[in-house]
């Protein structure tokens, strides 16, 4: 479908040349004032305004004023004479994409529409990515009916406006992240970085130029200035996920950014202003930790401005049905577009059980079911063992044979409970690496990975627990 270009030019010559050039790729519709440009404008979908600048009864500053005002993203091309070029680059100010000076050479005039057109889809393209992000992680993307969440998505609206720092608390699976975009989202800065940095997924040596950035020769190896999360953040939220994971020493230069908002890179000698807005996260108990020491009373309480507590999905077992629509929603493109069904039976099971790894548990165990499914229905026999092995038993063995099955089943179940719990563990304390796992529990790495891939357990979601070893 041909791209509607209207334009406005009092000379009936001109007019005519524009439209014979461009009406074999557009379509195109003539106005001989600003006027009937208007009134054309009004009346038809325009996706790009040529107008002359000099014009009787609305002149081309004023048309693209008003076009502006109905549609602020329409693309404007002004065509003005060498004495007025001042005028056009000073309507360009005022919102108008490009200009074409007379006599006008119309392969210039195809490029000038072209870029236009092109800048034009590249706009819309980012609104709608936009948009589409905002529905993935914003406030809307929160799932639940239970009385806490719906109170915390409260919380979440009414701090969105303000800059006041946020600390979430909850287990891990809980959706922390998920808290801390939707509050970027419903901000005046959801325009600008969202930056993540998880302070026990990167080594402590290293922690400091990841917040605060290092200059050339700062330190073995820093070969060129690196700019820091603090910095990337400028004018947006600088996310601190697992903060309380965050060593002693690098505790206090984060009170003493976020007191002032300014800092210095590593091996720096000047301080630089930056304006962030801090939210922060931790599976850990840190008023806990303050009383043992292990975090900075002051920071706590300069963090601890507005606190959400995340519920663990436990305790919210009424909002499970809603989740499993909304995952099977979310990743029906996985299954080509399948719309699976979910029966009650399977329903009661997930309702069933404690769900250790929380929401994002369930959303991996839903997704593998959906990858497993055979049918448009998703069947017991889909879901991991884990959850399986937890149908209550019903029934009494009528039989030698059934006895004999059913204990197997038992002893399936137990060891593998057993294995789930054994491998949860040493993965917490090893924080998700495999290589010093498989050392801790004395396996050999390709025997804990076959293990690992059995459970569908994935390592990188333990990188930011050691509450065990504690």
């Amino acid at each position: 479908m041909k791209r509607t270009i209207l334009i406005a030019e009092d000379e009936e010559k001109m007019r005519r040349i524009l439209e014979v050039n461009l009406q074999d790729h557009y379509r195109v519709l003539l106005a001989k004032d600003g006027e009937e440009a208007l009134r054309l404008f009004k009346e038809n979908e325009v996706h790009l305004l040529v107008t002359d600048l000099k014009m009787p009864e609305r002149d081309g500053l004023s048309l693209l004023h008003e076009v502006k005002r109905l549609s602020p993203e329409i693309p404007v091309i002004l065509i003005t004479a060498y004495g007025t070029i001042e005028s056009a680059v000073n309507a360009m100010k005022e919102g108008a994409t490009d200009y074409l000076l007379k006599p006008i050479k119309m392969e210039e005039v195809e490029l000038v529409v072209q870029r236009a057109l092109f800048q034009a889809d590249l706009i819309d393209e980012n609104r709608k990515l936009k948009e589409e992000i905002k529905s993935l992680y914003g406030i809307d993307s929160i799932v639940s009916k239970h009385e806490k969440m719906i109170e915390i998505m409260g919380i979440v609206r009414q701090v969105g406006e303000s800059k006041a720092t946020v600390l979430i608390e909850g287990e891990s699976g809980t959706g922390k992240e998920l808290v801390a975009r939707a509050i970027h989202l419903n901000s005046p800065r959801a325009g600008f970085p969202f930056v993540v940095v998880n302070s026990s997924a990167i080594p402590r040596e290293l922690l400091e130029s990841e917040l605060f950035g290092h200059e050339k020769g700062a330190f073995t190896g820093a070969v060129k200035r690196k700019i820091g999360s603090f910095e990337l953040a400028h004018r947006g939220t600088l996310f601190l996920d697992e903060i309380g994971e965050m060593p002693k020493e690098l505790q206090v230069k984060i009170l003493r950014a976020i007191e002032g908002y300014r800092f210095m890179r590593v091996g720096g000698t000047e301080e630089i202003d930056v304006d962030v807005r801090l939210i922060t996260a931790t599976h850990r108990d840190l008023k806990a930790a303050v009383d043992a020491g292990d975090f900075r009373e002051d920071l706590f309480y300069r963090l601890h401005v507005v606190s959400i507590r995340l519920p663990p999905l436990r305790e919210r077992k009424e909002d499970i049905p809603l989740l499993v629509s909304h995952f099977v929603e979310k990743h029906k493109k996985e299954v080509k577009d399948r719309l699976l069904e979910v029966p009650e039976k399977v329903l009661q099971i997930l309702e069933n059980y404690s769900w250790p790894g929380n929401v994002r548990e369930l959303e991996n165990c839903i997704l593998s079911a959906m990858v497993l499914a055979r049918s448009n229905r998703i069947e017991v026999e889909d879901l991991p063992p884990e959850l399986r092995g937890g149908e209550p038993v019903v029934s009494v063995p009528r039989d030698g044979e059934e006895l004999r099955r059913m204990k197997w089943q038992l002893r399936r179940k137990a060891e593998n409970e057993v294995e789930r719990v054994f491998l949860i563990e040493a993965l917490k304390r090893n924080r998700g690496n495999i290589s010093r796992t498989a050392l801790d529990v004395g396996m050999d790495r390709r025997q804990l990975q076959n293990l690992i891939r059995k459970h569908r357990i994935l390592a990188r979601e333990f990188k930011g627990d050691s509450s065990s070893s504690r």
